[in-house]
């Protein structure tokens, strides 16, 4: 009995030990087989060519220590991954930017979305214009902020909108439509065909329906708007709603004469010298400074000189204090056709006439192209208002708050006028100067306009400041 246990224990043992090996003996023969598998394929003329990559041979793997195999198989699934990343069918998602209301300035809060410059469905690019707002000063664009297609608009024209308010979505995968699979558009087709009609409902829901009709509801009664003028119609006559910039225009200008003592007083000016200063220095002062020489300029440093010497013309009222300006910011009235800007010329007490006349030129473009900014109109605190462009013979012109006075120019016009006991023609021009004469007393207004009028006539003036 114990015999045939011992013999029994050391057959089991032989056994185990025999499988183990047999075990270890068909792993070792797979491995070997399998890299002679790979080593057979690596080392045929047969290549591996990756999807969406260039061909590429890899009958050099088995190579040991060769660096140019690694750099073929590393670059080319490298090529592939970035070529897979691209392609514009992969990226299906619907990716969508929203175009908003930018900041207006310091002291606009909301605006008018006057029109739209494009449709749904156009395709914009970057930075390119969609819409224009109308505020009360200026009129804003509204950009794209990415190429795409315009989807859809969310807000209508008329709509006030405040900065940061959604106005469009754009689509900016629009550009993949165009190429999406043969068999992806087989299925739009398909998915796009009508479906059969449902089956007939049971007669006894339609009889039911049919038997209790609906009465009409009636129309909701008509209510007349407070804002509805209550004059009666007329024929030839059209509406045309205000626009915001011109509504501001309006309050402004009404509440100027509501608040203002306003006063005007007036002066004519003989405008031969700086007639012949001009049609003498024409020439060479646009060859030097690439801007033409014109009599606004001329105006503008004489206002800059009576500024300085009656300094309550540049002052204002605020409150129960007067607020002294040391500095002369003087802004130019432009007329428009979507009505009146006021640009500033800053610090123009430090400038010479070609850094005046290309400032104007500059605001002037700007102001008739629409793309003025609010910050190039805020301040101010002297007005000069040319109305003789447009042929006026004299006015008396109206403060732009918060400033107390402003200057009028009007247009020349030759005259008779007494020189040296001669009566001879001359170019003359009215000037007007309009003031709050709660600030300033006729004697500042008076010595103001005389010095307008000294430093025209003989601009040498200016040079030896007297």
């Amino acid at each position: 009995m114990m015999l045939r246990a011992v013999i029994r224990r050391a057959s089991s043992r032989a056994s185990s030990a025999s499988s183990l090996g047999l075990g270890k003996s068909l792993q070792s023969s797979r491995v070997a087989a399998s890299a002679q598998s790979f080593h057979s394929v690596s080392s045929s003329t047969d290549t591996l060519v990756p999807r969406g990559s260039h061909s590429r041979s890899f009958h050099h793997r088995s190579c040991p220590g060769c660096p140019d195999c690694s750099r073929t198989v590393s670059s080319s699934f490298r090529g592939t991954t970035l070529q897979r990343w691209v392609r514009p069918f992969s990226s299906d998602s619907g990716d969508v930017v929203e175009a908003v209301v930018p900041h207006m300035g310091e002291s606009i809060t909301d605006g008018t979305l006057a029109s739209f410059l494009k449709k749904p469905g156009d395709r914009v690019e970057a930075d390119e214009a969609i819409a224009q707002i109308e505020t009360d000063k200026v009129t804003i664009d509204i950009a794209s902020p990415a190429s795409g297609v315009i989807q859809e608009f969310l807000v209508k024209e008329g709509d006030t909108v405040e900065p940061g308010n959604k106005v469009a979505i754009i689509s900016t995968s629009a550009d993949a439509l165009s190429h999406v699979a043969p068999s992806e558009k087989t299925a739009e087709k398909l998915a796009a065909k009508p479906s059969p009609p449902p089956a007939e409902e049971p007669k006894v829901e339609s009889t039911k329906v049919a038997e209790k009709p609906k009465a009409p509801s009636p129309p909701p009664p008509t209510k007349q708007s407070a804002k509805e003028p209550q004059l009666p119609p007329k024929d030839r006559e059209r509406r045309v709603p205000m626009t915001r910039l011109r509504k501001r225009v309006a309050t402004r200008l009404k509440d100027s004469q509501n608040t203002f003592a306003l006063l005007t007083t007036f002066n004519e000016v003989d405008m031969t010298n700086l007639m012949k200063l001009r049609s003498q220095y024409k020439d060479a002062f646009f060859e030097k400074h690439g801007v033409k020489l014109g009599l606004m300029s001329g105006f503008i440093k004489a206002a800059v000189s009576a500024l300085q010497h009656q300094p309550v013309v540049n002052a204002v009222i605020d409150g129960d204090d007067i607020i002294y300006r040391d500095y002369v910011d003087i802004s130019i009235a432009v007329g428009t056709s979507k009505g009146l800007v006021v640009p500033v010329i800053r610090g123009a007490d430090q400038m010479n006439f070609a850094d005046i006349e290309k400032t104007i030129n500059s605001l002037a473009k700007k102001a008739n192209e629409g793309t003025i900014s609010i910050d190039e109109m805020a301040g101010g605190s002297f007005t000069v208002s040319n109305g003789g462009v447009y042929g006026s013979l004299i006015s008396t012109p109206i403060i732009n708050p918060p400033q107390s006075a402003i200057l009028g120019m009007h247009s020349i016009v030759q005259r008779p006028m007494v020189v040296g006991g001669s009566v001879v023609p001359r170019p003359m021009m009215y000037v007007a100067l309009t003031y709050d004469h709660r600030l300033i007393d006729g004697r500042e207004a008076v010595y103001f306009l005389r010095r307008i009028k000294d430093v025209v006539e003989d601009p040498q003036r200016l040079l030896l400041d007297i």
